[in-house]
């Protein structure tokens, strides 16, 4: 079963959510970079294929972090993650966007990132 957070526990993780998340776009925005220059000319000043694997596993390893707290990866760029809650009875996810310095925003869970609405 899905954990269910209250908002004051998904707020409490917030600190270290932002921390690894920071890791997250810095590691993705290299692993990108490398991708291209690898692609386009063959080489990197960042290294070769050990380099962009390696930086693919941090990426999974944060992912993980996430994940093993229930807290679910939605999408990698940009970063969103949704946090299972109920509110009023209803099913929701409050929902954290890469950019967002506070959980503010939650969702239906039938609708979406589209029904996103600021936390009552």
């Amino acid at each position: 079963m899905d954990r269910i957070f209250t908002v004051e526990e998904a707020r409490a993780l917030m600190p270290v959510l932002l921390e690894r998340a920071a890791a997250f776009v810095a590691m993705r925005g290299e692993l990108a970079e490398l991708a291209y220059e690898l692609r386009s000319t063959g080489t990197s000043p960042a290294g070769g294929l050990a380099e962009a694997k390696a930086y693919e596993a941090r990426l999974e390893e944060i992912l993980g972090w996430f994940e093993e707290r229930g807290i679910e990866v939605k999408g990698v760029a940009p970063l969103l993650v949704d946090f299972p809650s109920v509110l009023d009875g209803v099913r929701v996810r409050l929902c954290w966007l890469e950019g967002d310095r506070e959980l503010v925003w939650y969702h239906r869970d039938e609708l979406g990132f589209a029904g996103r609405r600021p936390l009552p």
